[in-house]
Protein backbone atom coordinates (compact mmCIF):
# COMPACT_ATOMS: atom_id res chain seq x y z
CA UNK A 1 0.00 0.00 0.00
CA UNK A 2 1.37 3.56 -1.25
CA UNK A 3 -0.23 6.78 0.53
CA UNK A 4 0.42 10.76 -0.41
CA UNK A 5 -0.24 13.00 1.94
CA UNK A 6 -1.18 16.50 0.77
CA UNK A 7 0.20 19.39 3.49
CA UNK A 8 0.58 23.10 3.27
CA UNK A 9 3.71 22.94 5.19
CA UNK A 10 6.06 20.28 7.01
CA UNK A 11 7.60 23.04 9.11
CA UNK A 12 7.73 21.74 12.71
CA UNK A 13 6.58 25.36 13.64
CA UNK A 14 3.06 24.77 12.26
CA UNK A 15 2.04 22.94 14.88
CA UNK A 16 0.04 19.45 15.23
CA UNK A 17 -0.41 18.13 11.83
CA UNK A 18 2.71 17.75 10.47
CA UNK A 19 3.75 16.38 14.08
CA UNK A 20 0.76 13.73 13.46
CA UNK A 21 2.27 12.62 10.32
CA UNK A 22 5.88 12.36 11.83
CA UNK A 23 4.65 10.44 14.18
CA UNK A 24 2.84 8.00 11.96
CA UNK A 25 4.76 7.11 8.99
CA UNK A 26 7.34 5.32 10.81
CA UNK A 27 5.37 2.73 12.20
CA UNK A 28 2.93 2.28 9.31
CA UNK A 29 6.66 1.81 7.06
CA UNK A 30 7.06 -1.15 10.13
CA UNK A 31 3.63 -2.47 8.58
CA UNK A 32 5.10 -2.36 5.02
CA UNK A 33 3.66 0.48 4.19
CA UNK A 34 4.95 3.51 2.32
CA UNK A 35 3.87 6.83 3.01
CA UNK A 36 5.28 10.31 1.09
CA UNK A 37 4.33 13.61 1.51
CA UNK A 38 4.13 17.29 -0.35
CA UNK A 39 4.44 20.06 0.63
CA UNK A 40 4.43 23.68 0.15
CA UNK A 41 8.02 24.03 1.63
CA UNK A 42 11.35 25.30 0.53
CA UNK A 43 13.33 21.91 -0.71
CA UNK A 44 16.61 23.38 1.08
CA UNK A 45 14.97 23.60 4.19
CA UNK A 46 16.64 21.78 7.23
CA UNK A 47 13.38 20.15 8.06
CA UNK A 48 13.07 18.25 4.74
CA UNK A 49 16.33 16.78 5.38
CA UNK A 50 15.72 15.17 8.84
CA UNK A 51 12.81 12.74 8.00
CA UNK A 52 13.50 9.23 6.77
CA UNK A 53 10.58 9.46 4.34
CA UNK A 54 10.04 11.16 1.02
CA UNK A 55 8.85 14.97 1.26
CA UNK A 56 8.09 16.27 -2.24
CA UNK A 57 8.41 19.95 -1.10
CA UNK A 58 7.79 22.33 -4.31
CA UNK A 59 8.70 25.17 -3.13
CA UNK A 60 7.07 28.06 -0.66
CA UNK A 61 3.95 29.73 -1.62
CA UNK A 62 3.91 33.61 -1.96
CA UNK A 63 0.74 34.09 -1.09
CA UNK A 64 -2.08 33.36 2.27
CA UNK A 65 -4.54 31.10 0.44
CA UNK A 66 -1.06 29.32 -0.28
CA UNK A 67 -1.15 28.62 -3.76
CA UNK A 68 1.50 27.11 -5.91
CA UNK A 69 1.02 26.38 -9.08
CA UNK A 70 3.07 23.21 -9.31
CA UNK A 71 0.74 21.12 -7.67
CA UNK A 72 -1.96 20.52 -10.11
CA UNK A 73 1.00 19.17 -12.54
CA UNK A 74 2.68 17.13 -10.19
CA UNK A 75 -0.42 15.39 -8.99
CA UNK A 76 -1.72 14.79 -12.66
CA UNK A 77 2.08 13.01 -13.35
CA UNK A 78 1.84 11.26 -9.68
CA UNK A 79 -1.42 9.93 -9.06
CA UNK A 80 -1.48 7.11 -10.34
CA UNK A 81 1.35 5.99 -8.23
CA UNK A 82 -0.48 5.69 -5.28
CA UNK A 83 -3.47 4.06 -3.40
CA UNK A 84 -4.59 6.49 -1.02
CA UNK A 85 -4.54 10.25 -0.95
CA UNK A 86 -4.85 12.18 2.56
CA UNK A 87 -5.31 15.92 2.53
CA UNK A 88 -4.53 17.17 5.25
CA UNK A 89 -5.95 20.65 7.01
CA UNK A 90 -8.47 22.91 5.12
CA UNK A 91 -9.23 26.05 3.95
CA UNK A 92 -5.66 26.59 1.61
CA UNK A 93 -5.49 26.14 -2.22
CA UNK A 94 -4.17 22.63 -1.40
CA UNK A 95 -7.25 21.08 -0.77
CA UNK A 96 -9.93 22.27 -3.74
CA UNK A 97 -6.96 21.70 -5.80
CA UNK A 98 -6.11 18.50 -4.68
CA UNK A 99 -9.50 17.07 -4.54
CA UNK A 100 -10.39 18.51 -7.87
CA UNK A 101 -7.55 17.20 -9.54
CA UNK A 102 -8.00 13.60 -8.11
CA UNK A 103 -11.67 13.52 -9.31
CA UNK A 104 -10.97 14.61 -12.67
CA UNK A 105 -8.03 11.57 -12.66
CA UNK A 106 -10.54 9.58 -11.72
CA UNK A 107 -12.94 10.46 -14.26
CA UNK A 108 -10.93 10.27 -17.30
CA UNK A 109 -8.80 7.63 -16.23
CA UNK A 110 -11.97 5.44 -14.86
CA UNK A 111 -9.87 4.76 -11.91
CA UNK A 112 -7.34 6.26 -9.07
CA UNK A 113 -6.67 6.28 -5.33
CA UNK A 114 -9.20 6.92 -3.02
CA UNK A 115 -9.47 10.52 -0.89
CA UNK A 116 -9.69 11.80 2.18
CA UNK A 117 -10.09 14.99 3.87
CA UNK A 118 -8.35 15.19 7.33
CA UNK A 119 -9.59 18.62 8.92
CA UNK A 120 -7.42 18.43 12.13
CA UNK A 121 -10.17 20.50 13.76
CA UNK A 122 -10.62 22.79 11.01
CA UNK A 123 -14.51 22.18 11.26
CA UNK A 124 -14.55 22.86 14.97
CA UNK A 125 -17.10 25.12 16.00
CA UNK A 126 -14.92 27.15 18.03
CA UNK A 127 -13.54 28.97 14.71
CA UNK A 128 -17.03 30.49 13.42
CA UNK A 129 -18.42 31.86 17.31
CA UNK A 130 -14.93 33.39 19.26
CA UNK A 131 -15.37 36.90 18.85
CA UNK A 132 -12.06 37.60 17.96
CA UNK A 133 -12.67 36.01 14.38
CA UNK A 134 -15.88 37.59 13.23
CA UNK A 135 -14.09 38.68 9.84
CA UNK A 136 -13.07 35.18 9.58
CA UNK A 137 -15.43 33.42 10.34
CA UNK A 138 -17.32 35.23 7.76
CA UNK A 139 -14.48 34.56 5.13
CA UNK A 140 -14.85 30.92 6.12
CA UNK A 141 -18.61 31.37 5.76
CA UNK A 142 -18.38 32.49 2.13
CA UNK A 143 -15.78 30.17 1.19
CA UNK A 144 -17.42 27.05 2.37
CA UNK A 145 -20.21 27.93 0.13
CA UNK A 146 -18.31 28.19 -2.73
CA UNK A 147 -15.86 25.89 -2.13
CA UNK A 148 -14.76 23.94 0.75
CA UNK A 149 -18.50 22.03 0.95
CA UNK A 150 -17.27 20.44 -2.49
CA UNK A 151 -14.25 19.18 -0.75
CA UNK A 152 -15.49 17.97 2.07
CA UNK A 153 -18.59 16.82 -0.04
CA UNK A 154 -16.58 15.08 -2.79
CA UNK A 155 -13.97 13.06 -0.51
CA UNK A 156 -14.08 9.69 -0.30
CA UNK A 157 -14.49 10.56 3.53
CA UNK A 158 -13.18 12.54 6.10
CA UNK A 159 -10.81 11.67 8.53
CA UNK A 160 -11.39 12.78 12.75
CA UNK A 161 -9.10 12.22 15.51
CA UNK A 162 -11.22 11.34 18.28
CA UNK A 163 -15.00 11.20 18.82
CA UNK A 164 -15.51 14.43 19.79
CA UNK A 165 -13.52 16.39 16.69
CA UNK A 166 -16.11 13.91 14.77
CA UNK A 167 -19.03 15.55 16.21
CA UNK A 168 -18.57 18.70 16.84
CA UNK A 169 -17.65 18.86 12.93
CA UNK A 170 -21.50 18.07 12.33
CA UNK A 171 -22.82 21.49 14.12
CA UNK A 172 -20.27 24.14 12.04
CA UNK A 173 -21.49 24.87 8.85
CA UNK A 174 -24.86 23.94 6.44
CA UNK A 175 -24.58 21.60 3.48
CA UNK A 176 -22.32 19.39 5.57
CA UNK A 177 -22.51 16.03 3.53
CA UNK A 178 -19.43 13.85 3.85
CA UNK A 179 -19.92 10.87 1.79
CA UNK A 180 -18.70 9.16 4.99
CA UNK A 181 -16.98 10.22 9.17
CA UNK A 182 -13.98 8.30 10.39
CA UNK A 183 -12.65 8.39 13.70
CA UNK A 184 -9.55 6.86 12.72
CA UNK A 185 -8.01 7.80 16.38
CA UNK A 186 -4.22 9.42 16.16
CA UNK A 187 -1.48 8.22 18.80
CA UNK A 188 2.33 9.16 19.26
CA UNK A 189 5.68 6.75 19.65
CA UNK A 190 6.71 6.02 22.65
CA UNK A 191 9.19 8.79 23.88
CA UNK A 192 12.58 8.09 24.73
CA UNK A 193 13.55 7.37 28.38
CA UNK A 194 14.91 9.61 30.70
CA UNK A 195 18.42 10.24 30.46
CA UNK A 196 20.73 12.63 32.30
CA UNK A 197 21.71 14.74 28.96
CA UNK A 198 17.86 15.47 28.95
CA UNK A 199 17.73 17.66 32.05
CA UNK A 200 21.42 19.00 30.94
CA UNK A 201 20.04 20.24 27.43
CA UNK A 202 16.46 21.50 29.09
CA UNK A 203 19.00 23.72 31.27
CA UNK A 204 21.33 24.95 28.82
CA UNK A 205 17.79 26.43 26.79
CA UNK A 206 16.10 27.59 30.27
CA UNK A 207 18.66 28.81 32.48
CA UNK A 208 16.54 30.86 34.68
CA UNK A 209 15.05 27.53 35.79
CA UNK A 210 15.88 26.56 39.29
CA UNK A 211 16.45 22.87 39.16
CA UNK A 212 12.85 21.90 40.93
CA UNK A 213 9.80 20.75 39.24
CA UNK A 214 7.62 23.02 37.76
CA UNK A 215 4.60 24.00 36.19
CA UNK A 216 4.62 23.30 32.09
CA UNK A 217 3.24 24.56 28.88
CA UNK A 218 4.73 23.21 26.05
CA UNK A 219 2.40 25.00 22.94
CA UNK A 220 2.13 27.40 20.28
CA UNK A 221 1.54 31.01 22.19
CA UNK A 222 -1.62 31.64 20.53
CA UNK A 223 -4.79 33.61 21.87
CA UNK A 224 -6.98 30.02 21.68
CA UNK A 225 -4.61 28.63 24.11
CA UNK A 226 -6.13 30.01 26.84
CA UNK A 227 -2.28 31.38 28.09
CA UNK A 228 -3.84 34.39 29.53
CA UNK A 229 -6.01 32.60 32.17
CA UNK A 230 -3.24 30.68 32.73
CA UNK A 231 -0.79 33.61 33.82
CA UNK A 232 -3.53 35.39 35.51
CA UNK A 233 -4.47 32.61 37.73
CA UNK A 234 -0.51 31.73 38.63
CA UNK A 235 -0.14 35.65 39.26
CA UNK A 236 -3.46 35.19 41.76
CA UNK A 237 -1.65 31.46 43.37
CA UNK A 238 1.42 33.50 44.15
CA UNK A 239 -0.34 35.22 46.89
CA UNK A 240 -1.75 32.26 48.37
CA UNK A 241 1.12 29.96 48.23
CA UNK A 242 4.55 30.97 49.50
CA UNK A 243 6.60 28.32 46.87
CA UNK A 244 4.74 27.74 44.30
CA UNK A 245 6.72 25.89 41.84
CA UNK A 246 8.35 28.02 38.57
CA UNK A 247 6.05 27.95 35.37
CA UNK A 248 7.75 27.66 32.21
CA UNK A 249 5.80 28.55 28.98
CA UNK A 250 7.67 26.87 26.09
CA UNK A 251 6.74 27.97 22.82
CA UNK A 252 7.39 29.81 19.33
CA UNK A 253 8.06 33.25 21.52
CA UNK A 254 8.39 35.67 18.22
CA UNK A 255 4.66 36.91 17.14
CA UNK A 256 2.85 40.17 18.89
CA UNK A 257 0.64 38.29 20.80
CA UNK A 258 3.70 36.23 22.73
CA UNK A 259 5.06 39.76 23.64
CA UNK A 260 1.78 40.53 24.92
CA UNK A 261 1.72 37.41 27.20
CA UNK A 262 5.16 38.64 28.38
CA UNK A 263 4.28 41.44 29.91
CA UNK A 264 1.21 40.22 31.52
CA UNK A 265 3.39 37.98 33.23
CA UNK A 266 5.79 40.10 34.34
CA UNK A 267 4.78 40.94 37.83
CA UNK A 268 5.77 37.56 38.03
CA UNK A 269 9.82 36.37 38.65
CA UNK A 270 8.74 32.85 38.25
CA UNK A 271 7.32 32.65 35.00
CA UNK A 272 10.00 31.97 32.73
CA UNK A 273 9.48 32.26 28.41
CA UNK A 274 11.25 29.29 27.05
CA UNK A 275 10.94 29.54 23.36
CA UNK A 276 10.47 26.88 21.31
CA UNK A 277 11.93 23.41 22.92
CA UNK A 278 13.12 20.68 20.69
CA UNK A 279 14.75 17.03 20.68
CA UNK A 280 16.29 16.63 24.04
CA UNK A 281 15.46 19.81 25.88
CA UNK A 282 11.58 18.98 24.88
CA UNK A 283 11.67 15.72 26.55
CA UNK A 284 13.87 17.34 29.55
CA UNK A 285 11.16 19.71 29.70
CA UNK A 286 8.35 17.19 30.12
CA UNK A 287 10.47 14.79 32.39
CA UNK A 288 11.42 17.13 34.96
CA UNK A 289 8.14 18.99 35.17
CA UNK A 290 5.33 17.75 37.94
CA UNK A 291 2.65 18.38 35.82
CA UNK A 292 1.84 20.02 32.51
CA UNK A 293 -1.45 22.90 31.87
CA UNK A 294 -2.90 23.75 28.33
CA UNK A 295 -6.50 25.54 28.97
CA UNK A 296 -7.41 25.86 25.78
CA UNK A 297 -10.75 27.29 24.46
CA UNK A 298 -10.07 24.78 21.42
CA UNK A 299 -8.04 21.86 21.16
CA UNK A 300 -8.39 18.94 18.28
CA UNK A 301 -6.04 17.00 19.71
CA UNK A 302 -3.30 18.21 21.56
CA UNK A 303 -0.28 16.01 21.15
CA UNK A 304 1.81 17.67 23.92
CA UNK A 305 -0.77 16.88 25.96
CA UNK A 306 -0.48 12.96 24.90
CA UNK A 307 3.59 13.46 25.06
CA UNK A 308 3.30 14.42 28.60
CA UNK A 309 0.55 11.54 29.47
CA UNK A 310 3.32 9.10 27.64
CA UNK A 311 6.04 10.84 30.41
CA UNK A 312 3.77 9.71 33.34
CA UNK A 313 3.30 13.72 33.94
CA UNK A 314 -0.47 14.59 34.94
CA UNK A 315 -2.46 17.33 32.77
CA UNK A 316 -4.42 20.00 33.82
CA UNK A 317 -6.54 20.62 30.52
CA UNK A 318 -10.05 22.37 29.83
CA UNK A 319 -12.85 20.52 28.29
CA UNK A 320 -12.18 22.16 25.02
CA UNK A 321 -9.78 19.64 24.31
CA UNK A 322 -11.12 16.96 22.63
CA UNK A 323 -9.73 14.44 24.23
CA UNK A 324 -10.13 15.30 27.91
CA UNK A 325 -13.24 12.59 28.14
CA UNK A 326 -10.74 9.90 27.97
CA UNK A 327 -7.99 11.47 30.51
CA UNK A 328 -11.11 12.53 32.86
CA UNK A 329 -12.16 8.76 33.17
CA UNK A 330 -8.99 7.39 33.61
CA UNK A 331 -8.01 10.01 36.19
CA UNK A 332 -4.63 10.97 34.29
CA UNK A 333 -5.19 14.25 34.92
CA UNK A 334 -7.90 17.49 35.99
CA UNK A 335 -10.37 19.05 33.67
CA UNK A 336 -12.02 22.19 34.09
CA UNK A 337 -13.81 25.21 32.24
CA UNK A 338 -12.19 27.41 29.67
CA UNK A 339 -12.36 30.72 32.12
CA UNK A 340 -10.33 32.00 34.90
CA UNK A 341 -12.04 31.09 37.88
CA UNK A 342 -11.80 27.63 36.84
CA UNK A 343 -8.33 27.45 35.76
CA UNK A 344 -7.47 29.12 38.90
CA UNK A 345 -9.39 26.18 41.17
CA UNK A 346 -7.86 23.68 39.29
CA UNK A 347 -4.18 24.24 39.43
CA UNK A 348 -4.83 25.42 42.93
CA UNK A 349 -6.80 21.58 43.08
CA UNK A 350 -3.34 19.76 42.01
CA UNK A 351 -1.19 22.27 44.28
CA UNK A 352 -3.64 20.92 47.31
CA UNK A 353 -3.17 17.03 46.11
CA UNK A 354 -1.17 15.39 48.71
CA UNK A 355 2.22 13.42 47.40
CA UNK A 356 0.47 10.43 47.57
CA UNK A 357 -2.17 11.45 45.13
CA UNK A 358 0.15 12.85 42.49
CA UNK A 359 2.40 10.07 42.64
CA UNK A 360 -0.60 7.81 41.40
CA UNK A 361 -2.43 10.36 38.87
CA UNK A 362 1.62 10.09 37.85
CA UNK A 363 0.54 6.26 36.93
CA UNK A 364 -3.13 6.86 35.73
CA UNK A 365 -1.63 9.30 33.06
CA UNK A 366 0.62 6.75 31.58
CA UNK A 367 -1.89 4.23 31.71
CA UNK A 368 -4.31 6.43 29.92
CA UNK A 369 -1.49 7.07 27.03
CA UNK A 370 -1.26 3.48 26.68
CA UNK A 371 -4.96 2.33 26.60
CA UNK A 372 -5.92 5.02 24.16
CA UNK A 373 -2.95 6.91 22.22
CA UNK A 374 0.03 4.55 21.40
CA UNK A 375 0.84 5.06 17.79
CA UNK A 376 1.03 0.89 16.93
CA UNK A 377 -3.02 1.40 17.99
CA UNK A 378 -3.21 4.58 15.69
CA UNK A 379 -1.73 2.98 13.01
CA UNK A 380 -3.74 0.11 12.96
CA UNK A 381 -6.64 1.76 13.09
CA UNK A 382 -6.10 4.33 10.54
CA UNK A 383 -5.05 1.63 8.22
CA UNK A 384 -8.16 -0.83 8.90
CA UNK A 385 -10.16 1.81 8.27
CA UNK A 386 -9.38 4.07 5.15
CA UNK A 387 -9.08 0.42 3.78
CA UNK A 388 -12.69 -0.83 4.57
CA UNK A 389 -14.14 2.93 3.87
Amino acid sequence: MKILRIIPSMNPKQGGPCQGIRNAIPKMAEMGIVNEVVSFDNPQADFIKDDSFQIHALGESKTPWKYNDKLVPWLENNLSSYDFIIIHALWLYHSQASVNTIIEFRRKHHKGPKVFVMPHGMLDPYFQRAKERRIKALRNRLYWKFFENDVVNKADGVLFTCEEELLLARTTFPNYKPHSEINVGYGIQEPPKYSEEMKIEFKSKVPKWNGKPFLLFLSRIHPKKGIDLLINAYCQLEKKHSHLPQLIIAGPNESKYANDMMKLAQPSDNIIFAGMLGGLAKWGAFYESEVFILPSHQENFGIAVVESLACAIPVLISDKVNIWREIQKGKGGIVSNDNYKETYEMIDQWLNLSLKEKKEMKKNAYQVFSDHFTITRAAQNFINQIENA
